[in-house]
């Protein structure tokens, strides 16, 4: 059994360096451990009086297996617009983005919503939460916070799912698959055919 240094106490919740300089990481092992894993791709929407925002998420994790009492794990960088639309409302939606979708990465994915309104053009509804439901969303969440965990630079939500819905449709996008089609879009082959 490999020995693990022990926690000290003393260091006021911060990591004792120098107990944990004795046992460097090999990073490429951590490499190929996250080489196993394909997280799904989620947008996460918000509003909060007449601001809304959205933003692409992979950090979403299902927090409960009890059917009647549904809860998700979002972990959050907090430099983003719609995190602050979630600390202000205390609510979001989640929605699987799909093939279909794959758009939608582009549009909540790469530009702030601080400038500009992510929403605009899209149909949504107002879920129970008052977060934006995407009308073309396959599947949603809508989601009310009840405890937040800050981890400097993140904010993990643990949050009670108040409403869903899941429709028939084409693949869910995986980070994978997400780079598949991004390498085809870049190349300017044709589209590659859904799974």
């Amino acid at each position: 059994m490999r020995n693990l240094p022990k926690w000290d106490s003393s260091s006021d919740d911060k990591i004792n360096e120098a107990v944990y300089r004795e046992r460097p990481m090999n990073v490429s092992q951590l490499s190929h451990i996250w080489a196993e894993v394909d997280p799904v791709v989620w947008l996460v929407t918000s509003r909060y009086g007449n601001a809304s925002g959205g933003l692409i998420a992979t950090f979403v994790n299902q927090a409960s297996i009890v059917p009647d009492c549904p809860r998700i794990v979002v972990g959050l960088s907090r430099q983003h617009h719609t995190w602050g639309l979630i600390e202000a409302s205390g609510a979001f939606a989640l929605h699987l983005v799909d093939e279909e979708h794959v758009d939608w990465i582009w549009r909540f994915g790469l530009h702030s919503g601080r400038n500009a309104d992510k929403l605009h053009g899209l149909d949504f509804d107002e879920g129970q939460t008052g977060s934006p439901i995407l009308s073309e969303a396959r599947c949603w969440l809508d989601c009310r916070v009840e405890a937040r965990l800050n981890t400097g630079d993140r904010t993990i939500y643990l949050a009670e799912v108040v409403d869903a819905d899941h429709r028939a449709g084409s693949p869910i996008l995986t980070v994978q698959r997400l780079l598949q089609l991004a390498c085809v879009a870049a190349s300017g082959e044709r589209r590659v055919e859904p799974r």
